[in-house]
Protein backbone atom coordinates (compact mmCIF):
# COMPACT_ATOMS: atom_id res chain seq x y z
CA UNK A 1 0.00 0.00 0.00
CA UNK A 2 2.72 2.45 0.60
CA UNK A 3 4.77 1.92 -2.80
CA UNK A 4 1.19 2.38 -3.68
CA UNK A 5 0.42 5.46 -2.61
CA UNK A 6 3.99 6.78 -3.51
CA UNK A 7 3.02 6.01 -7.20
CA UNK A 8 -0.12 7.69 -7.36
CA UNK A 9 1.66 10.89 -5.49
CA UNK A 10 3.90 10.79 -7.96
CA UNK A 11 1.16 10.61 -11.05
CA UNK A 12 -1.18 12.92 -9.86
CA UNK A 13 0.87 16.34 -9.84
CA UNK A 14 2.46 15.06 -13.89
CA UNK A 15 -1.28 14.83 -14.58
CA UNK A 16 -1.59 18.07 -13.10
CA UNK A 17 1.01 19.73 -14.51
CA UNK A 18 -0.21 18.46 -17.90
CA UNK A 19 -3.65 20.12 -17.77
CA UNK A 20 -2.09 23.14 -16.93
CA UNK A 21 0.15 23.41 -19.45
CA UNK A 22 -3.23 22.93 -22.41
CA UNK A 23 -4.62 25.00 -20.57
CA UNK A 24 -2.26 27.85 -20.66
CA UNK A 25 -1.20 26.90 -24.62
CA UNK A 26 -5.29 27.48 -25.20
CA UNK A 27 -5.51 30.61 -23.16
CA UNK A 28 -2.44 31.75 -25.57
CA UNK A 29 -4.10 30.43 -28.67
CA UNK A 30 -7.30 32.91 -27.80
CA UNK A 31 -5.08 35.88 -26.47
CA UNK A 32 -3.43 35.63 -30.12
CA UNK A 33 -6.20 35.37 -31.69
CA UNK A 34 -8.25 37.74 -30.24
CA UNK A 35 -5.38 40.46 -30.52
CA UNK A 36 -4.97 39.59 -34.28
CA UNK A 37 -8.86 40.13 -34.97
CA UNK A 38 -8.73 43.44 -32.82
CA UNK A 39 -5.58 44.64 -34.85
CA UNK A 40 -7.32 43.36 -38.46
CA UNK A 41 -10.66 45.40 -37.64
CA UNK A 42 -8.40 48.27 -36.43
CA UNK A 43 -5.98 48.54 -39.75
CA UNK A 44 -10.08 48.21 -41.53
CA UNK A 45 -11.86 50.34 -39.39
CA UNK A 46 -9.09 53.39 -39.36
CA UNK A 47 -9.21 54.97 -42.52
CA UNK A 48 -13.23 55.61 -42.40
CA UNK A 49 -12.97 58.02 -39.59
CA UNK A 50 -9.65 59.54 -40.22
CA UNK A 51 -9.41 62.68 -42.36
CA UNK A 52 -10.17 61.99 -45.71
CA UNK A 53 -8.96 65.72 -47.24
CA UNK A 54 -4.81 66.58 -46.48
CA UNK A 55 -5.26 70.51 -45.74
CA UNK A 56 -8.57 70.60 -43.38
CA UNK A 57 -9.15 67.84 -41.33
CA UNK A 58 -12.50 66.52 -42.37
CA UNK A 59 -13.48 63.06 -41.18
CA UNK A 60 -15.96 60.86 -43.12
CA UNK A 61 -19.22 61.46 -41.84
CA UNK A 62 -21.59 59.66 -43.67
CA UNK A 63 -24.78 61.80 -45.62
CA UNK A 64 -27.99 60.87 -43.69
CA UNK A 65 -30.65 60.19 -45.72
CA UNK A 66 -32.29 63.47 -45.05
CA UNK A 67 -29.61 65.47 -46.67
CA UNK A 68 -29.48 62.90 -49.88
CA UNK A 69 -32.73 63.65 -50.84
CA UNK A 70 -32.84 67.08 -50.09
CA UNK A 71 -29.24 67.16 -52.51
CA UNK A 72 -31.47 65.43 -55.36
CA UNK A 73 -33.56 67.87 -54.91
CA UNK A 74 -31.36 70.68 -55.29
CA UNK A 75 -30.23 68.62 -58.61
CA UNK A 76 -34.40 68.74 -60.35
CA UNK A 77 -34.20 70.14 -63.64
CA UNK A 78 -30.86 69.84 -63.57
CA UNK A 79 -28.61 67.18 -66.05
CA UNK A 80 -24.78 66.74 -67.33
CA UNK A 81 -21.86 66.07 -65.28
CA UNK A 82 -22.14 65.74 -61.47
CA UNK A 83 -18.58 65.62 -59.06
CA UNK A 84 -19.26 64.80 -55.36
CA UNK A 85 -16.11 66.50 -53.62
CA UNK A 86 -14.71 64.35 -50.80
CA UNK A 87 -17.55 61.58 -51.44
CA UNK A 88 -16.60 59.62 -49.00
CA UNK A 89 -18.44 56.28 -49.14
CA UNK A 90 -19.98 57.05 -52.48
CA UNK A 91 -23.79 57.39 -51.31
CA UNK A 92 -24.60 60.70 -53.53
CA UNK A 93 -22.52 59.63 -56.57
CA UNK A 94 -24.45 56.96 -56.52
CA UNK A 95 -28.01 58.34 -55.82
CA UNK A 96 -27.06 60.92 -58.31
CA UNK A 97 -26.45 57.97 -60.94
CA UNK A 98 -29.63 56.63 -60.71
CA UNK A 99 -31.07 59.96 -61.77
CA UNK A 100 -29.54 60.21 -64.90
CA UNK A 101 -26.18 62.07 -63.65
CA UNK A 102 -22.74 60.62 -64.96
CA UNK A 103 -21.77 61.07 -61.96
CA UNK A 104 -17.46 61.32 -60.16
CA UNK A 105 -16.42 61.26 -57.00
CA UNK A 106 -13.10 62.27 -55.36
CA UNK A 107 -11.97 60.95 -52.46
CA UNK A 108 -8.68 60.91 -50.36
CA UNK A 109 -9.39 57.92 -48.37
CA UNK A 110 -8.57 54.09 -51.06
CA UNK A 111 -10.98 52.28 -48.20
CA UNK A 112 -14.07 54.26 -49.13
CA UNK A 113 -13.32 54.48 -52.90
CA UNK A 114 -13.17 50.97 -53.08
CA UNK A 115 -15.97 50.64 -51.11
CA UNK A 116 -17.73 53.09 -53.43
CA UNK A 117 -16.82 51.03 -55.98
CA UNK A 118 -18.41 48.02 -54.34
CA UNK A 119 -21.65 50.00 -53.58
CA UNK A 120 -21.87 51.23 -57.34
CA UNK A 121 -21.70 47.77 -58.90
CA UNK A 122 -23.73 46.41 -56.43
CA UNK A 123 -26.79 48.62 -57.20
CA UNK A 124 -26.21 48.48 -60.77
CA UNK A 125 -24.72 52.38 -61.63
CA UNK A 126 -21.15 51.49 -61.55
CA UNK A 127 -21.26 52.18 -66.18
CA UNK A 128 -22.36 55.54 -64.61
CA UNK A 129 -20.37 56.32 -61.78
CA UNK A 130 -16.35 56.47 -61.52
CA UNK A 131 -14.27 57.16 -57.99
CA UNK A 132 -10.59 59.04 -57.76
CA UNK A 133 -8.67 58.41 -55.30
CA UNK A 134 -7.34 62.25 -55.29
CA UNK A 135 -6.38 65.62 -53.32
CA UNK A 136 -9.21 67.95 -54.17
CA UNK A 137 -6.71 70.64 -54.47
CA UNK A 138 -4.96 69.20 -56.82
CA UNK A 139 -7.89 68.26 -59.13
CA UNK A 140 -9.68 70.60 -61.67
CA UNK A 141 -13.32 70.82 -61.67
CA UNK A 142 -13.60 72.82 -64.62
CA UNK A 143 -15.82 70.70 -67.13
CA UNK A 144 -18.56 69.67 -64.13
CA UNK A 145 -21.68 71.17 -64.38
CA UNK A 146 -22.97 70.42 -60.91
CA UNK A 147 -21.12 70.14 -57.83
CA UNK A 148 -21.59 68.86 -54.33
CA UNK A 149 -19.75 69.51 -51.70
CA UNK A 150 -19.74 68.02 -47.66
CA UNK A 151 -17.28 70.55 -46.11
CA UNK A 152 -16.23 71.83 -42.94
CA UNK A 153 -16.42 75.74 -42.25
CA UNK A 154 -11.94 75.68 -42.25
CA UNK A 155 -11.92 74.83 -46.28
CA UNK A 156 -15.15 76.44 -47.31
CA UNK A 157 -13.10 80.09 -47.96
CA UNK A 158 -10.37 78.36 -49.78
CA UNK A 159 -12.81 76.35 -51.65
CA UNK A 160 -15.04 79.02 -52.31
CA UNK A 161 -11.73 80.72 -54.35
CA UNK A 162 -10.82 77.77 -56.14
CA UNK A 163 -14.43 76.95 -57.61
CA UNK A 164 -14.84 80.55 -58.93
CA UNK A 165 -11.65 80.22 -60.61
CA UNK A 166 -12.16 77.00 -62.14
CA UNK A 167 -15.85 76.84 -62.99
CA UNK A 168 -18.26 77.80 -65.67
CA UNK A 169 -20.99 80.08 -65.39
CA UNK A 170 -23.84 77.33 -65.79
CA UNK A 171 -22.64 75.12 -62.79
CA UNK A 172 -24.59 74.69 -59.92
CA UNK A 173 -22.43 74.31 -56.41
CA UNK A 174 -25.14 72.50 -53.60
CA UNK A 175 -22.80 73.33 -50.05
CA UNK A 176 -24.02 70.42 -47.50
CA UNK A 177 -24.00 71.05 -43.69
CA UNK A 178 -21.75 74.30 -44.44
CA UNK A 179 -22.41 77.32 -46.74
CA UNK A 180 -19.75 79.15 -48.06
CA UNK A 181 -18.98 82.05 -46.43
CA UNK A 182 -19.11 84.70 -49.24
CA UNK A 183 -21.63 83.81 -51.37
CA UNK A 184 -25.24 84.36 -51.34
CA UNK A 185 -27.21 81.21 -51.74
CA UNK A 186 -30.13 80.62 -54.51
CA UNK A 187 -31.80 77.90 -52.88
CA UNK A 188 -31.89 76.66 -49.70
CA UNK A 189 -34.06 73.57 -48.09
CA UNK A 190 -34.02 71.20 -45.24
CA UNK A 191 -33.48 71.93 -41.42
CA UNK A 192 -29.83 71.49 -38.73
CA UNK A 193 -27.91 69.60 -40.24
CA UNK A 194 -29.81 68.29 -42.81
CA UNK A 195 -29.42 72.01 -44.96
CA UNK A 196 -28.53 72.42 -48.04
CA UNK A 197 -27.43 75.52 -49.83
CA UNK A 198 -27.44 75.56 -53.71
CA UNK A 199 -25.75 78.40 -55.60
CA UNK A 200 -26.09 79.61 -59.36
CA UNK A 201 -22.51 80.20 -60.79
CA UNK A 202 -23.89 82.37 -62.95
CA UNK A 203 -25.59 85.03 -60.12
CA UNK A 204 -21.74 84.86 -58.56
CA UNK A 205 -19.37 87.74 -58.66
CA UNK A 206 -16.31 85.74 -59.54
CA UNK A 207 -18.52 84.40 -63.12
CA UNK A 208 -19.61 88.53 -63.68
CA UNK A 209 -15.74 89.05 -63.62
CA UNK A 210 -15.24 86.04 -66.31
CA UNK A 211 -17.56 87.75 -68.58
CA UNK A 212 -16.25 90.83 -68.23
CA UNK A 213 -12.73 89.70 -69.21
CA UNK A 214 -13.95 87.92 -72.30
CA UNK A 215 -16.10 90.90 -73.04
CA UNK A 216 -13.24 93.18 -72.75
CA UNK A 217 -10.69 90.58 -74.72
CA UNK A 218 -13.39 90.35 -77.32
CA UNK A 219 -13.37 93.91 -78.24
CA UNK A 220 -9.77 94.89 -78.14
Amino acid sequence: PGAMSQALAKEIPQEEGQGSSRRSSWGLLVTAGVGGTLVALYAVATPFVTPALRKVCLPFVPATAAQIQNVLKMLENRSGSLVDIGSGDGRIVIAAAKKGFQAVGYELNPWLVWYSRYRAWRDGVHQNTKFYISDLWKVSFSHYRNVVVFGVPQMMPQLEKKLEEELECNARIIACRFPFPCWIPDHTTGEGIDTVWAYDFKCSRGCEAKSLEITSETES
